[in-house]
């Protein structure tokens, strides 16, 4: 599983760091979609994890906050890229 893990790390590396610039807008987007499913899966967790399991119950609020924050700064990223292409008055 660590194996994994840090082959999963290191091709997401590779792949975000040879992203065009032309193409963030839509990777942010679809940034924006998997932060949500990790959020909703995470709230699952919450929802059905024990009230003694601490690790249950510590991973899934960890992982609802830092979905939370990449979602926030996700949507204010892309909304200041749009609002460069806007025509100004």
């Amino acid at each position: 599983m660590i194996f994994i893990v840090i082959l999963a790390i290191y091709m997401g590396m590779e792949v975000i760091a040879n992203v065009p610039s032309l193409l963030h807008t839509p990777l942010m987007s679809g940034s924006n979609a998997i932060s949500g499913v990790v959020i909703m899966g995470s709230v699952i967790v919450l929802g059905h994890a024990k009230p003694d399991d601490y690790l249950s119950l510590s991973l899934g609020f960890l992982a609802v906050v830092l979905a939370m924050i990449n979602v926030m700064g996700g949507f204010a990223v892309t909304g200041r890229m749009l609002a460069m292409f806007k025509k100004k008055k």
